[in-house]
């Protein structure tokens, strides 16, 4: 394990050098590019450019959380795709090599030109969930359409149960509201999955009218605990179970 130096300067310029030799060798530089998003993308383009510099044979960049995966489309005619714009800079830089774990968008794989390995946490999700032993039917509910295909792995890997999807409409960001179910969860147990958790409004909304369809109870599980905001006081006030979240982002103590 290679040590490095990471400095922030009074005016926000960063300064990164590794502290062993790593001529020749195969570097992995670990980050999650959480919050805040931006200077810990910096840290890592950063950071390869020293290693690059420093004559490291290969580098791969392993991060648990990719930052910038919700841009990964024009939703409107003048909004970038800056999940693209992500994966140029990183390979400008000099990466060979990147790791993720469950991509907002499974295209942005398609992003990049260099071998992209997309790794996912819904079978160490699944065990969590085997292991409660639920004596009540469980339903795996996708909070959007988009989702479907995890909320499918998901249930494939609990017995018997079925999946729904939630209908809902996005107005704005971290902004959406739950128009219908696609399933019943009348009487059942009800497991949300979800990539990534952020301010928690647009969960709340699901956990509702997941009550309001008769859940017996309701579960979440999201590889990615981002909680801005709103979002612990948003969950501690509501009706959920239980929250269930990954370490592929580092979170305070309290």
């Amino acid at each position: 394990r290679g040590k490095i130096d990471v400095r922030h300067f009074a005016d926000g310029e960063i300064l990164i050098e590794p502290l062993v030799s790593v001529r020749g060798k195969h570097v992995y530089i670990i980050q999650s590019t959480s919050s805040p998003v931006s200077e810990t993308y910096m840290e890592v383009l950063i950071a390869i450019d020293a290693c690059k510099r420093a004559s490291a044979e290969e580098i791969t960049i392993v991060m648990p959380y990719y930052g910038y995966a919700r841009q990964d489309r024009k939703a409107r005619a003048r909004q970038p795709i800056t999940s693209k714009l992500m994966a140029n800079l990183l390979q400008t830089a000099g990466a060979d090599r990147v790791v993720t774990i469950d991509l907002h968008a499974p295209q942005i794989q398609g992003f990049f030109d260099i071998p992209t390995d997309d790794l996912t946490a819904v079978a160490m999700i699944g065990q969590y969930y085997r292991n409660k032993d639920f004596q009540d039917e469980v339903v795996v509910v996708s909070p959007d359409h988009g989702g479907a295909t995890r909320a499918r792995r998901l249930s494939d890997t609990i017995p018997n149960s079925t999946i729904a999807i939630i209908d809902k409409r996005r107005t704005k960001p971290n902004v959406a509201e739950a128009m219908n179910l696609i399933g019943d969860v009348d009487g059942k147990i009800a497991v949300v999955i979800d990539d990534m958790v952020d301010t928690a409004g647009s969960l709340m909304g699901g956990i509702n009218m997941l009550y309001e369809k008769g859940a017996k109870e309701v579960y979440c599980a999201c590889t990615h605990g981002i909680l801005s905001g709103p979002a612990i006081e948003r969950i501690s006030d509501s009706d959920i179970k239980e929250l269930l979240i990954t370490n592929t982002i580092s979170l305070k103590e309290e």
